[in-house]
Order: structure tokens, then C-alpha cells, then sequence
């Protein structure tokens, strides 16, 4: 494993995705392809993996593509994937896209659930994270991109453990990012709106459509994604209103809780309990 994938002329690093198999991880898994980046993909359904492997490869004959059956809330499904970032000096960059989400009332959401957001969301990306450091700390234009959500920035009924995940994610890459400030390693956030994912219940699109609340495509996302890489920015958040939302909700929480406050009876709705 000591090639580099040649695609569309140019030779890139080699990036890690996790969650490759779900609807943003397909579509970020082509786009960086395409992009001529080679490709490990990570996830739990090996099946799902080689089906994106094939499909990659079908779209760009004499790309790299590998995958790695991980389920990285166990330390066995970490350990493989750090054991195959430190075997082979291609890889370059981490993608932590793997998250899960359930639209619930927090009052009645099980311990269970709760326990396996926080985990599949931030800790198990931090511990991952940790192990390949060693890694990637040695490797030219080396860096980390975890890949939040609007709901890292703003809380919202119905979502408290995925914000409560999604908020400890992004403050785990900005302090990241600054202990790391003195290395060439870079540690960056990039935070998708709505997107139209299996991840979203009947619950969610249902109040989405009656809020009108705008849901990307993956492969919109995963378009912005790469604009993003491509940038110098250390952050970035997808959307508008959302952005300016975002914005007002650092500075001024109050205004965002009286808007969001508008809106929990249709959000009391649709929500599970």
C-alpha cells in the first residue's frame, strides 16, 4: 500500500472517513475521490463498504479505495483503524463523520440511548482521535476534520443529547486546534444543516416540512465540504439562515431562545415522548 491514486491528474493525500457507508459519508467518500484523494473507508456494515468500494472505483478506474469493518464504540474497531493509519504513510486525513442522532424528549429518552449519542458522537471520535495522533503528527499536510452540525452551535427541543454530543464535539476541535497550534497538524470543524439522511425519522421530515425548515442533499454537503478543504478556514457552518443564527446565538443566546421559544408547539408536535 505505498501507491498514490492518480485521478483526474493530480495526486492528493489519502483521507480516513468514518461513517463511510451512511449518506454523507457516500457522498464525501466520492467527492474526495473524485477530488483524487485516495480513500480508507471505515463503518460496521461491510457489505454497505464494499458496495462503496465498488461504486468508487467503477466512477474512477485507478483510484485507491480500502475500507476497514470498524465498529469504533468498541477499542477492538479503534485499535484496526489506527493500526491501518500507522501502517501506511498515505494517510493524511481524518474525517470524523461517523454520529448518530434520535429526536426525542429528553424527559423520557432511556439511559441507553442517551449513553450510546454520547459515545458514538464524542468520545469515541476523541478517542480515535488520540490514537492516530502519533500518526498524523508525522505526515505533510496532515489534518483532522470533524464534522459537526448546526445543533453543535444551537440548542434545540427534541435534540438535547445530540446538542449536548454535537456542542462537546466542537469544543473539543477549537481547543484541539489551539493545543496543536505550534504543530503543522491542523484540527477543523465543518457543520452540516438539515441534510436529507436515513438518519432523519418520519418525526423529523414531517417537522421540517411544517417549519419549512431547508434539508440539503448529501451531495450539496459534501460540494461544500471539499470548497471548505480547499480553503483556510479552521470552521465552517453550512447554511443560511443557519449561519447568521449561528452568529446571534454566540453573542446574544436570548434572541435565538425567543425564536426557537416561537416554534415548540409545532416542534411539541412531532416530538416523541
Amino acid at each position: 500500500m505505498s501507491e498514490l491514486a492518480q485521478v483526474n491528474g493530480s495526486q492528493a493525500g489519502g483521507a480516513v472517513i468514518t461513517g463511510a457507508a451512511g449518506g454523507i459519508g457516500q457522498a464525501l467518500a466520492h467527492a474526495l475521490v473524485h477530488e483524487g484523494h485516495p480513500a480508507l473507508l471505515v463503518g460496521r456494515d461491510e457489505s454497505r463498504l464494499q458496495a462503496l468500494q465498488t461504486s468508487l472505483r467503477a466512477a474512477h478506474p485507478g483510484c485507491f479505495v480500502a475500507y476497514v469493518v470498524a465498529d469504533l464504540n468498541e477499542q477492538s474497531g479503534r485499535d484496526a483503524v489506527a493500526q491501518a493509519v500507522g501502517a501506511d504513510k498515505r494517510w493524511s486525513m481524518l474525517v470524523n463523520n461517523a454520529g448518530t442522532s434520535e429526536f426525542h424528549s429528553f424527559e423520557t429518552q432511556t439511559a441507553q440511548r442517551i449513553e450510546h449519542i454520547i459515545q458514538t458522537n464524542l468520545v469515541s471520535p476523541m478517542l480515535l482521535v488520540q490514537q492516530v495522533l502519533p500518526a498524523l503528527l508525522g505526515r505533510a499536510d496532515a489534518q483532522i476534520i470533524n464534522i459537526g452540525s448546526v445543533f453543535g452551535d444551537i440548542g434545540y427541543p427534541g435534540f438535547s443529547t445530540y446538542c449536548a454530543s454535537k456542542f462537546g464535539l466542537r469544543g473539543f476541535t477549537q481547543a484541539l486546534r489551539r493545543e496543536l497550534s505550534d504543530t503543522p497538524l491542523r484540527v477543523r470543524w465543518f457543520a452540516p444543516r438539515a441534510t436529507q439522511t436515513s438518519l432523519n425519522t418520519a418525526a423529523v421530515v414531517n417537522m421540517n416540512n411544517a417549519l419549512k425548515t431547508k434539508a440539503d442533499t448529501p451531495e450539496h454537503v459534501a460540494d461544500l465540504f471539499i470548497e471548505f478543504l480547499h480553503s483556510d478556514r479552521n470552521e465552517m457552518v453550512i447554511g443560511w439562515p443557519e449561519k447568521l443564527f449561528v452568529f446571534i446565538n454566540r453573542i446574544r443566546s436570548a434572541i435565538t431562545d425567543g425564536a426557537i421559544g416561537g416554534q415548540l408547539a409545532v416542534i411539541r408536535k412531532y416530538m416523541p415522548r
